[in-house]
């Protein structure tokens, strides 16, 4: 999958968001040139943070996509040999989960696939999918299960429990991989579960919302239950997943699997000073947590960052920017 410098011509969709932030940040590090979409090129929130990383002068070029848009996207894939299609809607809930979340994640996806098959250049699409597309299905999650890259979610229970960004990323991959089949795409799918880590760009996205919302006390997950990744292992993962010729299929990420309460006892150790609410202390009843296999993750050369240097360095970057006081 390595190419010449001169060639090292990549997209990456929905550029300002979280994940995607850094997977520009170290394509533009690795020497590739990166051709980014984003919904407004003349917002600069969006924008700085990208344009003022290493490299951006000389090969990062902007680009106005809109996923709902049929050939949006064929002038910016034109002569790239991979695209990483990160974009697609980060909330859970929604007054019309159809149009705000479902179509926009589903019918995305497609019209970024469809472009790249018209391209003759293109060896790769790396699609970012996410865990929830792995998870939801009616067997039981416990300490017996071992949870690999076999597992799909059921759209028939996600839309049974209103869970829609599950709903929007499994239905997502679905269409994925059936248009990769009949279009000769080489698709792989990358399925991080809940991202941590350092910012970028200057204001919370999704993940880190939650993350706040967690150390606030004011959101915790119904079952308690964490699926940390660090943006960087993840990130790492996906351009290792494009240059490797033998990645193939899809890649669990799931660094560590922790308790509600577990996350506060460390938060608690690392900053003894940070106010944190009392409610950890209820987790009397802890559900059996399921183990997910990384043995695939690791054949990419993936070796998880520890989930205290994580937590460390995202509450470090909140204290930076100023979105959390320790």
């Amino acid at each position: 999958m390595s190419t010449g410098a001169a060639e090292k011509l990549v997209c990456v969709t929905g550029a300002s968001g979280y994940i995607a932030s850094w997977l520009v940040k170290h394509l533009l590090r690795r020497g590739y040139t990166v051709k980014a979409t984003v919904r407004d090129p003349n917002d600069p929130k969006k924008t700085e943070h990208l344009l003022s990383l290493d490299g951006a002068k000389e090969k990062l070029q902007l680009f106005k996509a809109n996923l709902m848009e049929e050939g949006s996207f064929d002038s910016v894939v034109d002569g790239c040999q991979g695209v990483f299609h990160t974009a697609s809607p980060a909330f859970h809930s929604a007054n019309d989960p159809q149009s705000e979340i479902i179509d926009p994640a589903v019918k995305g996806t497609l019209n970024v696939l469809r472009s790249c098959a018209k391209v003759a250049s293109m060896k790769r699409v790396i699609v970012t999918s996410s865990m929830a597309s792995v998870l939801y299905k009616r067997k039981p999650l416990d300490s017996d299960v071992v949870v690999d890259e076999t597992w799909f979610s059921d759209p028939a229970i996600c839309e049974e429990l209103k869970l829609w960004y599950q709903l929007s990323k499994t239905l997502a991959e679905e269409a994925a991989w059936k248009f990769a089949e009949e279009g000769g795409i080489d698709l792989v799918t990358m399925h991080p579960g809940f991202v941590i880590g350092p910012l970028i760009q200057p204001t919370p996205v999704s993940s880190i919302e939650a993350f706040i919302k967690l150390m606030n006390g004011t959101q915790a997950f119904p079952s308690g239950i964490y699926r940390f990744v660090d943006v960087r292992d993840v990130v790492d993962a996906h351009i290792q997943a494009f240059e490797a010729p033998a990645a193939s299929g899809r890649y669990c990420l799931v660094g560590d699997i922790k308790h509600h309460s577990e996350v506060f006892k460390i938060v608690h150790k690392l900053y003894p000073s940070l106010h944190l609410p009392e409610k950890w202390e209820d987790g009397k009843t802890l559900v059996p947590l399921e183990k997910i296999s990384q043995d695939k993750a690791k054949s990419l050369g993936i070796s998880f960052i520890p989930f205290e240097v994580s937590l460390r360095d995202t509450i470090e970057s909140l204290k930076e920017n100023g979105i959390l006081t320790v």
